[in-house]
């Protein structure tokens, strides 16, 4: 039975489920559901889909989540990343409305949610350590900035296009003659109010005598109030014939079976942006979660997040959805109105299934503009610039990091950035470990603890070459730490006893551990003893199944005090230490 709540926490959380829970989880889900219907129907446009399956989306997958997901607060749909990125791939074979588009939408959910469940069956969580949060940040920034200059054509009533920021401005720029003044009436004064809603309403309903969290839920839900707002007038003053884009009939009920068609013609061009949008949600959505579980004190497990995820994605490509994820801000609202359990998605799923039956046929005057302008807002607040300033006070291999994801991201798209950015990281990251940093260390006087000769008043010995390796050994910086050593034996030329304290390594291969017998070698030919010292217990377990020890000239020591005080007593007892 443990071992099936591994897979089906909803066994866990279920089996304690009482009445207080079911209220909790009640009113989350009509807060959240609100916040949805309009956010699924923007998502849908951004991804180039019809606006039904952006409702599509987001009620299966919310049910398989609730069953197989471990976080109790993720709020799992149509995410603005995803979007963009759906669109991108499905653009590039086929033209957005044609049902060659919608089937490569829904086979990039079916491919993203096979490749997230084997992930997660084969527990391969760890792997969204290769994502750095500065690379996670960078991608979600240009993308944001890109997603909302993409959105601009709607605010304008424009045809323009384009895959980067550049071929975007510029086809905005060659239409702008072209710009319907009804739809700017509609647009900008929506996205004025959305904007003044997120930070301008919760004070007045404070003021009003609402309690702070009445009044914060209830600033939620501005978009909803632009939908109905703007769907009426354009009801009302016939906008459609003026010109104004509108969604046009939705159908009307709960979505149907859909085999994704896995014989598509161009699968193979779609898989790797399939993966990439599979890595870079799961990645935000473990993010998400730990976030919120850690206020309450919960855990979430990545293996099965990916699982959750995974079958979320399969259960919206099978009712004709596309790709899904964990949402930032919808997770937020689903926490703060007090979710306690995945049951609040699957209410949440209710709710939308009820708004795909009776609220569809009242979204035919919806402003394609009142749309645009949700995106916009949503996609805004995911862009930080400050991380490129933490960057480059922080460390500048972050930094660049950063740089090279955000301007590859708005220059040549968003799989080229995502791609480029995760190898300046891994770039970055096996540049600095290839040149460790390696201290010469000394004893702090009246103690047995070493420190850096160049940051402490430390006690030296001329025949005693002290050194800290503050990394793992391994291929990379095997030749650096050997030419680091000689380096260090020039500028040293009394050394008779080299001690490397081993404290940082971690690990030995088989590159390193050449380097470490050359090194022995050569220095037992120069009359140079080689130590180590601090040694732990799994690089000694490595050591031990070689013939280096054998070889080594010189000892292993438990304290890298023991070392110096052997060392000093075999080479020149009694000596005297300098400062």
């Amino acid at each position: 039975m443990t071992q099936l709540k591994q897979y089906f926490p909803i066994l866990e959380w279920g089996r304690v489920y009482n009445k207080q829970t079911l209220m909790s989880d009640l009113v989350a889900a009509v807060i959240v559901t609100i916040m949805l219907i309009p956010q699924s129907l923007a998502y849908a446009l951004l991804a180039g889909l019809p606006p039904e399956v952006g409702l599509y989306a987001s009620i299966t997958p919310l049910v398989a989540y609730g069953i197989f997901g471990s976080s109790r607060t993720l709020a799992v749909g149509p995410v603005a990343v995803a979007s963009l990125m759906t669109a991108s791939a499905a653009g590039a074979i086929a033209d957005a409305g044609s049902a060659s588009y919608l089937a490569a939408a829904v086979l990039m959910a079916a491919m993203s949610g096979l490749f997230l469940l084997i992930m997660g069956l084969l527990k391969m969580g760890f792997l969204a350590n290769f994502l750095s949060h500065p690379v996670i940040a960078g991608f979600i920034t240009a993308s944001g900035i890109l997603i909302a200059t993409s959105q601009l054509k709607h605010m304008l009533g424009i045809k323009a296009h384009g895959e980067n920021l550049l071929q975007i401005v510029q086809s905005i720029i060659a239409h702008i003659g072209d710009t319907n003044l009804y739809t700017v009436m509609v647009g900008v004064p929506v996205l004025a109010f959305l904007f003044w809603v997120r930070s301008g309403l919760k004070p007045l309903l404070v003021k009003a005598g609402l309690s702070d969290f009445s009044a914060s839920m209830l600033s939620k839900t501005g978009p909803v109030f632009g939908v109905v707002g703007t769907s009426i007038a354009a009801y009302v003053w016939n906008l459609g014939e003026h010109g104004v884009s509108l969604v046009g009939e939705v159908p009307t009920g709960l979505p149907g079976f859909v085999m994704p068609d896995f014989f598509h013609p161009a699968w193979r061009e779609l898989l790797v942006s399939a993966v990439f949008i599979s890595i870079i949600g799961f990645v935000e959505s473990v993010s998400v979660g730990h976030t919120l579980a850690a206020k309450r004190r919960q855990k979430i497990s990545p293996n099965q997040e990916l699982i959750g995820l995974g079958a979320s994605n399969i259960a919206s490509a099978c009712s004709g959805g596309y790709p899904v994820t964990g949402g930032f801000a919808r997770s937020v609202v689903n926490f703060d109105a007090g979710a306690e359990t995945p049951a609040a998605g699957m209410f949440t799923a209710i709710g939308i299934g009820l708004a795909a039956i009776f609220f569809t046929p009242y979204l035919a005057y919806l402003p394609k503009a009142t749309l645009a302008a949700t995106i916009i807002v949503a996609v805004l607040s995911l862009v930080d610039f400050s991380i490129i300033k933490k960057t480059w006070q922080f460390a500048r291999s972050d930094f660049v990091a950063v740089i090279t994801t955000i301007g590859l991201t708005l220059s040549l798209g968003v799989e080229m950035g995502v791609a480029c950015g995760v190898f300046a990281s891994l770039a970055l990251h096996l540049y600095k470990t290839s040149k460790p940093h390696m201290a010469v260390v000394g004893e702090v006087p009246g103690t047995e603890h070493f420190r850096n000769i160049d940051r402490h008043e430390v006690l030296t010995h001329e025949e005693v070459l002290s050194l800290r390796v503050d990394e793992s050994l391994y291929f990379a910086n095997a030749g650096f730490i050997e030419d680091r050593i000689y380096a260090l034996l020039e500028k040293y030329p009394k050394t008779r006893h080299v001690i490397l304290m081993c404290t940082a390594v971690n690990e030995i291969d088989l590159s390193a551990l050449e380097s470490l017998e050359s090194i022995n070698h050569r220095l037992k030919d120069s009359g140079i003893k080689l130590h180590l010292s601090e040694v732990k217990g799994p690089v000694m377990d490595m050591l031990q199944k070689t013939h280096f020890l054998s070889e080594l000239n010189g000892q292993v020591f438990l304290t890298h005090h023991l070392a110096v005080n052997a060392a000093l007593n075999e080479s020149r007892s009694g000596s005297d230490w300098t400062i």
